[in-house]
């Protein structure tokens, strides 16, 4: 029982030694493009143009107004 406890202890202790902080400066490095929520910038850009252009809309991502003037 006591080995079981010292090795629950010794795997928290590792566990807890690989986290480390991240500073904004090297998430830049850290970060896969497969992360990223759009796969090709360029697409997603000119996608949101068109549905601005059709829509009479802007943003839909969190920002208010929605084409009626009434912002």
């Amino acid at each position: 029982m006591i080995i079981v406890r010292f090795l629950a202890m010794l795997i928290l202790a590792l566990s807890l030694i690989a986290c480390s902080p991240v500073l904004p400066r090297q998430r830049g490095n850290l970060a896969l493009p497969q992360m990223a929520l759009t796969t090709d910038a360029l697409e997603f850009g000119l996608r949101q143009h068109t549905a601005f252009s059709k829509e009479a809309a802007s943003g839909g991502y969190g920002g208010g107004g929605g084409g009626g003037g009434c912002n």
